[in-house]
């Protein structure tokens, strides 16, 4: 039978390279339908869960307990945020596999999806089942409230992790915390290193890096965009280690730290052959331009960066470095979610753009597995439209379109995180 490119690429099986699958919240057997809202990217439609530098907050809204759902609790989502991307995407997950048939949720069907939600996760076997119905065979999480976490034992033998390095950043003092509340020296102390001085911490971080591979971690994640900008500067070691040991070093000594801290970790990693993912675009905005990192990734040429969610909204300028510089991956992750319409523009220019079939894979950034799995399923459908237009329009053959695809969707992870 002659499939479509659509058919042949739902179809095939994908390796997930990032979410924010958290046992705390994979593990919760009391969840509703406005707590999936709540944890969600349709929760971003309400309020960012993160803080811009003018801004401050008690507690991370994406881990507070959400309540009981009432359809009031529904109408800022469904009335006020319903055309928005994110919340599409969510209404499309949860109509899809607790609706029966449902086109929408409704004042009247709420009840009953609200319901479904909640004995679906009581049963142990949903994470898993959802992961399988989606052809996902591995998942790489980003437990930004773990760094160190081993997710084999908790979450499956199909998980790994990447290992947050904002905290490291950010480590000049034993009380210091990035924006996720994590602690450099409180991580430290959990596999037994200490830093009582910088070169201390030094050599800690290149111990800490070591033991990535037992602890089931196959890339480091650099999400500094949340904390300051991603304008990593030449190493200034003077200043930098003007900064060990203050509380609260003025801001061109906590600058030059964290620059000296991410050029350390790159040079780990290239040694290692360990691949640094980086968050690029949003965040705090008017710091996280792509062309940010260009002197980073210009000095690391034997370090793999992963940049990620096509650096929205220069997706073009994050096309034109990974075109020149060939130790450029991109993770197309989130950027489908934000905006389809956008991703398949960027997508198509990525096809003509980069210098090989490499260069591309993807995951669903999500938190319940009903968010990754309606997000792969767009992503799936998103992809084979633009092949199938590739194709229509002469740009390249079927097989060469059959083999990009699985390529993006599972190959490309396998090679880049040298996955079993």
């Amino acid at each position: 039978m002659n499939h479509s490119l659509r058919e042949f690429v739902e179809h095939l099986p994908m390796v997930d390279v990032h979410e924010h699958h958290l046992p705390a919240i994979i593990h919760q057997r009391e969840v509703n339908l406005r707590q999936l809202f709540q944890q969600s990217y349709a929760g971003w439609a309400q309020a960012r869960p993160y803080c811009l530098p003018s801004e401050s907050r008690a507690a991370d809204p994406m881990l507070a307990a959400a309540g009981p759902t009432t359809w009031e609790s529904l109408v800022p989502f469904l009335d006020h945020c319903g055309s928005n991307s994110f919340v599409r995407n969510l209404v499309g997950a949860v109509v899809e596999l607790h609706g029966n048939g449902a086109a929408e949720i409704t004042r009247d069907n709420w009840p009953a999806l609200d319901a479904a939600v909640q004995a679906a996760h009581r049963r142990p076997e949903w994470q898993h089942e959802v992961l399988h119905r989606a052809r996902i065979t591995t998942v790489i999480t980003d437990a930004y409230n773990d760094p160190l976490l081993d997710p084999r034992p908790t979450l499956g033998a199909d998980y790994r992790s990447v290992m947050r390095t904002n905290p490291l950043a950010l480590g000049w003092h034993p009380d210091s915390r990035d924006h996720n509340d994590n602690c450099a020296h409180a991580l430290l102390n959990r596999v037994g290193l200490k830093a009582g001085s910088f070169d201390e911490y030094l050599v800690a971080l290149e111990q800490l890096v070591a033991g990535m591979a037992a602890r089931g971690q196959v890339a480091l994640k650099n999400a500094l965009a949340y904390d300051r900008d991603v304008n990593f500067d030449e190493p200034d070691e003077r200043r930098a280690r003007a900064a060990w040991g203050k509380p609260a070093p003025p801001p061109a000594e906590r600058k030059a730290f964290g620059d000296f801290i991410v050029d350390h970790l790159c040079r780990i990693a290239a040694a290692r052959d360990i691949p640094v993912q980086m968050h690029l675009g949003t965040g705090i905005i008017r710091g996280s331009h792509p062309l940010g990192v260009a002197g980073l990734i210009e000095r690391h040429p034997r370090t793999r960066f992963l940049l990620m969610h096509l650096a929205y909204p220069w997706s073009r300028d994050l096309l034109g470095m990974a075109f020149v510089y060939r130790n450029i991956w991109l993770d197309l992750t989130w950027s489908f979610l934000l905006s389809p319409s956008h991703f398949k523009l960027a997508l198509h220019e990525a096809i003509e753009v980069l210098p090989n079939e490499a260069r591309m894979m993807l995951g669903g950034d999500n938190w319940h597995v009903e968010e990754t799995y309606r997000a792969v399923r767009l992503a799936r459908r998103l992809i084979g439209e633009v092949l199938e237009e590739k194709l229509a329009g002469g740009y390249f053959g079927r097989a060469t379109a059959e083999r990009l695809a699985r390529r993006m969707l599972h190959d490309n992870a396998r090679e880049f995180f040298h996955l079993e």
